[in-house]
């Protein structure tokens, strides 16, 4: 059993504005990133951790199909989200037995590649599946339950790398070419406008 945590809560300082709240094709990227969990098919439980701007970003999203999480130590970095995210999952779920972490600021993210990491992680008896872009690994990136451990050691702004990098021979990888499209400024947001296959 697959849960999913999408990481809301950064404050989009280099932005100026909550990137969460930014549209793209007809929704804001954190709704897109919500659709793409629960369409996915892949995860039963979807964890959305808030904390910067929760206020102008929560009205957006419904909590129908997801579980929303405010994290009020958002300033220490992603590990608290992280942390936050892998807690939620396994109060609401104690069973589960993989964590799909993703971003909201990936656009390109879709449920085929949310469908090809849990095909990854079946097929390779490997407990960590990362997204692989740019001659890096990273997000979205599957960890078995076995690394929850380690998720939750986590500190500041150690995120989901540290782990790729500690343990590679436990590692599998997924080409995502389109991984590497993130939105941390608004030059990159007018870039998103142009065509990208």
């Amino acid at each position: 059993m697959t849960g999913m945590i999408i990481l809301a809560a950064g404050s989009s300082s280099r932005l100026g504005t909550p990137k969460q709240n930014l549209i793209y094709q007809g929704q804001t990227l954190l709704q897109r990133a919500i659709h793409t969990a629960v369409t996915s098919a892949c995860c039963e439980k979807t964890v959305v951790v808030l904390g910067a701007n929760e206020g102008m970003i929560r009205p957006s999203i419904s909590d129908e199909l997801i579980y929303i999480t405010y994290n009020p130590f958002w300033q220490e970095g992603i590990a608290s989200s992280i942390r936050l995210g892998i807690t939620e999952l396994l109060r609401i779920e104690p069973g589960i037995t993989a964590a799909i972490i993703m971003l909201c600021d990936q656009p390109f993210v879709d449920p085929l590649l949310i469908h090809q990491l849990t095909e990854k992680k079946a097929n390779s008896n490997k407990g960590i599946i990362a997204s692989a872009y740019r001659n890096t690994l990273g997000v979205p990136v599957l960890f078995d339950a076995s690394y929850f451990p380690q998720l939750l050691m986590l500190q500041g702004k150690e995120g989901a790398k540290k782990l790729i990098k500690t343990f590679p021979n436990d590692v599998a990888a997924v080409a995502f070419p389109l991984g590497a499209i993130d939105i941390d400024t608004i030059d990159d947001y007018r870039e998103l406008g142009s065509p990208h296959f």
